[in-house]
């Protein structure tokens, strides 16, 4: 049963009729104490409530239903319908525990994606007291392919993956570089309803704001200057499918009003068309910086962060659980020896090293200092010993190398400072990008943007 709470006649008229066709049943109250009243009667699935019943106007009424529902029945999930001028407010709604909010007019399409979504997320809950699961219970529930470890808190987050996979939820996965941000955004798809369509990756941070609209929606020939062939955007290639944000973080200003529309509206327009286009694909997004940070600075919309972290799975670094150093080890020397044709192992020593290693790479770097030491020792066996200097090179490389007094207030521009110091990084790592970036704290792909946008060259 869904409760729909409005004060207009027409609209849970309409609202019904659309549940109706949809095998849903639905009830309909005029405003908060009717809502109440009903509930405290009929157990329902879900309310979607209105946020204003008098001529007011501010949302008042809405946030406060909102607060009375969540008091009485916490379990329960709400989803807000309000205007596209008024999502602080829907924003603030979700602060205040709301499932999910749906803009006026909306489109059935969206509206019944979004209550699918929190009825299955609803259902998906664990139940209160339940004991975690193992990893061998996990792994034979769900498909978790290469993430590997057993750490509780790599744990935790696999079985949220594998409870909230199934539903069309969009997952924001945060977490340092190298910690597997990719792996779960496929273990995600692995174990959805979309499995069998298309999982297409996008590497935003290499994405330029002029590129944004034809690289995810596509364009038609003519639409600008250097179209001269129809092209489809990745929203059209993963049709049906997952589309996986990564670095979402570093989207400027204006592709990230775009990709609310898109996110809110579930439609999009290809560049040089006027036609809107359906989008029917489950979001996924990934990034290594605090977006709740960006958005304090005014960096990134909240609005937008709301919408893309309905769930937010968050990888905790390699440092953080070393019981699996050993684990990844294994599995990665018997990849290798695939690849070389050998078998390697480790001897005591290096294990007991390599667990106490801090790891800023994580997961990438573990993985590349095995194969790098595979190649330089050409031993079937190796000891601490093998890995110390690389590790030492490593340290060297990631450490800050000593800079110029910075310069006098008002003599350089950010811009300058930023061009000056990746020139200067670029000169200290011999061009060496990969150590450029590191030691910049930004992704490859935003490097070299930045080399472009500045005119250097590695």
């Amino acid at each position: 049963m869904i409760l729909l709470v409005d004060d207009d006649p027409s609209v849970t008229a309409s609202l019904g009729l659309l549940l109706k066709q949809k095998g849903l049943a639905a009830h309909a109250e005029a405003g908060p104490e009717g809502a109440l009243a009903f509930l405290e009667e009929t157990p329902c699935d879900l309310v979607l409530t209105d946020m204003n019943f008098s001529r007011r106007t501010t949302g008042e009424e809405g946030l406060a239903l909102l607060e009375a529902i969540k008091r009485r029945h916490p379990e329960l999930p709400v989803v807000l319908l309000t205007a596209w001028g008024s999502i602080p407010l829907a924003v603030s709604g979700m602060k205040l525990g709301a499932a999910d909010f749906v803009t006026k007019p909306w489109t059935n399409e969206a509206l019944l994606q979004s209550l699918e979504t929190a009825l299955g997320l609803a259902a998906s809950a664990p139940r209160q007291g339940a004991a975690a699961l193992s990893r061998e219970e996990l792994d034979t529930r769900y498909d978790f392919g290469a993430l590997a470890g057993d750490d509780p808190r790599l744990l935790r987050v696999l079985e949220i993956v594998g409870r909230v996979a199934p539903t069309g939820a969009s997952v924001l996965v945060t977490g340092e570089s190298g910690t597997g941000k990719e792996l779960v955004a496929e273990a995600l798809h692995r174990n959805s309803k979309r499995r069998d369509r298309a999982f297409v990756k996008v590497n935003l941070g290499g994405v330029s704001q002029s590129l944004f609209e034809s690289e995810l929606f596509g364009h038609v020939r003519g639409a600008f200057t250097d179209a001269r062939a129809d092209r489809k955007g990745r929203f059209e290639l993963a049709e049906g499918g997952t589309i996986f944000l990564d670095e979402i973080g570093e989207l400027d200003a204006s592709s990230q009003v775009k990709l609310l529309r898109v996110l809110q509206d579930r439609t999009y327009e290809i560049l040089g068309s006027s036609a809107p286009q359906k989008a029917d694909v489950r979001v996924v997004s990934a990034t290594n910086r605090d977006l709740h940070d960006l958005v304090s600075k005014g960096h990134f919309r909240e609005d937008l962060l709301y919408r893309l972290n309905l769930i937010h799975l968050h990888l905790p670094p390699l440092r953080e659980r070393p019981g699996d150093v050993r684990l990844l080890s294994r599995l990665f020397l018997g990849t290798f020896a695939q690849t070389y044709g050998r078998e390697v192992s480790l001897t005591p020593s290096a294990e007991r090293l390599l667990a106490t290693f801090p790891w800023p790479g994580n997961v990438r770097q573990l993985r590349q200092t095995l194969e790098r030491a595979i190649l330089v020792a050409g031993k079937d066996s190796l000891d601490a010993t093998d890995f110390q200097s690389l590790l030492q090179t490593e340290g060297r490389a990631r450490s800050s190398s000593p800079v110029d007094p910075l310069p006098p207030v008002g003599s350089m521009t950010l811009e300058e400072i930023e061009r000056a110091m990746i020139a200067k990084s670029l000169k200290h790592h011999e061009g060496n990008l990969t150590r450029v970036a590191e030691s910049l704290g930004m992704s490859r792909p935003a490097l070299y943007r930045r080399l472009e946008k500045y005119g250097l060259s590695s």
